[in-house]
């Protein structure tokens, strides 16, 4: 056995150990945030809550929870 077919076994081992595509965080994040304001636009995780959105609703345009975000429903909590 050679160099070069030592170096071509290194490189195959360290193939299979090599990490895999990395999951980002951020990118599921983008994806859970399904909430939106129809005054300004701002997007709102989908595990925000009632009192999260009305304060926005509140101090930013001065208008009421459903004004903001119409059809919100809170989704009761998980145990």
């Amino acid at each position: 056995m050679g160099n070069g077919a030592k170096a071509q076994m290194k490189r195959e081992r360290g193939a299979k150990n090599a990490p895999k595509e990395a999951n980002s965080q951020l990118k599921v994040n983008a994806a859970a945030k399904n909430i939106k304001c129809s005054v300004c636009f701002a997007d709102f995780l989908c595990t925000s809550r009632a009192k999260q959105l009305e304060e926005h609703s509140m101090n930013k345009h001065n208008k009421g929870l459903q004004e903001c975000f119409a059809g919100f429903v809170e989704q009761p909590k998980k145990k």
